[in-house]
């Protein structure tokens, strides 16, 4: 029986797959530990596409680098390969057919990862470092989008030393993100703005944000026919907006809620907010986790309006997440964000991605919040 099939206990208490039954503040969830973690914050995480046979799992991290591992039905991830940037590694991203990898990093170039001859060559370089990437499919190129933190969004052709096309923004970019043919990026002064892919790649629409504070991750939805319909939006006050792009009845349809607050949604009492680092949707049941400084991670049922779990907490802030193609495993990664400061950074401390069980905790339910 496969680790992460849908019929196993894995990943959901008891003795976990190292059979300890004692509390560890670094894994409480008791799930499974990847081998060789970066040696410094980890920014990001991504499983390979269902084009590519079995389960690869790439991070990307402040130590420069972006490592690769392969993950097994019976749980063990075995490192397969390594690159390096001369910056920290920000953001990473697989091509569609699962055959390389694009990076963007401080160093203020991209690079497009060619996972069979495992060599690297820089695709992009500008004056200003990348925030973000996300390759893009398109029925004549393949493309890899590009957010500057100074500006513009950039669409680069693979085999050209010069984006094809350059839109300005009207702020910097915090984050964004992509799901053919919308684009979402979130921008400095709580800027929000969404771009259409098809054809010629422009603005579609400017958005009032639904949130107060500092927007600090953005993930698209999509809706039952698999497309692109709306993004839930999180900020660094422990809040998540979920926006839809056209919807039937604006007011209703469009809501906010709290979370990754240190006595959930009790007010009556004084608490500690903090910022919602990551959201990743679940590919089949369109539920989705989000991540927060906190340590914990939390799934919620979007649809129904109701949590569906929360975690214990890790003795770190959680900083990024993602699911595989399928839906049976959640990855979450576990690493100093400097949320508070230098004052609190321990390099000391390891850095952790962990995996768990998603095939049951991640079912939609049917009850309000």
């Amino acid at each position: 029986m496969s680790l992460f099939g849908k019929t196993t206990g894995f990943g959901t208490g008891g003795t976990g797959v190292f059979g300890s039954t004692t509390t560890d503040s670094h894994n409480p969830m008791k799930d499974v530990e990847v081998s060789s973690p970066p040696d410094d914050s980890i920014s990001c995480l991504a499983f390979s596409p269902p084009t590519l046979p079995g389960n690869f799992l790439i991070g990307g991290s402040w130590a420069n680098d972006v490592r690769c591992w392969e993950v097994q039905d019976n749980g063990q991830t075995v490192p397969k390969a390594q690159q390096m940037h001369t910056g920290p590694v920000l953001d990473a991203c697989w091509s569609d057919d699962g055959s390389k990898v694009f990076t963007a990093s401080c160093d203020k170039t991209a690079k497009m990862w060619d996972l069979n001859s495992n060599q690297a060559m820089q695709i992009a370089q500008v004056g200003q470092q990348y925030k973000t990437d996300d390759s893009v499919k398109t029925l004549e190129f393949q493309s890899v989008l590009l957010t500057q933190f100074f500006l513009s969004l950039q669409f680069w052709d693979t085999r050209s030393p010069n984006p094809m096309m350059s839109l300005q923004m009207p702020e910097r970019c915090y984050c964004a993100d992509v799901v053919y043919p919308m684009a979402v990026v979130a921008t400095a002064e709580r800027g929000l703005i969404v771009y259409q892919l098809e054809n010629q790649p422009s603005e579609f629409r400017r958005i009032d944000s639904p949130l107060k504070h500092q927007h600090r991750c953005v993930a698209i939805f999509k809706d039952k026919q698999n497309k692109p319909t709306g993004f839930a939006l999180g900020s660094i006050e422990g809040r998540v907006a979920i926006h839809y792009i056209n919807p039937p009845n604006p007011a209703k349809d469009n809501f906010t809620f709290k979370c990754h607050r240190s006595n959930g949604t009790n007010t009556t009492t004084p608490q500690d907010i903090y910022a919602v680092n990551a959201i990743s949707f679940h590919p089949v049941h369109g539920t989705l986790a989000t991540v927060g400084s906190d340590g914990r991670f939390s799934f919620w049922d979007k649809d129904a309006r109701t949590k569906l779990k929360t975690s214990e907490q890790l003795d770190q802030p959680i900083t990024a997440c993602c699911f595989n193609h399928n839906g049976n495993i959640f990855a979450y990664a576990s690493s100093y964000d400097w949320s508070k400061g230098h004052e609190y950074y321990n390099p000391q401390k390891k850095n952790y991605i962990f995996l768990r069980n998603a095939a049951e905790e991640l079912k939609p339910r049917n009850k309000k919040w």
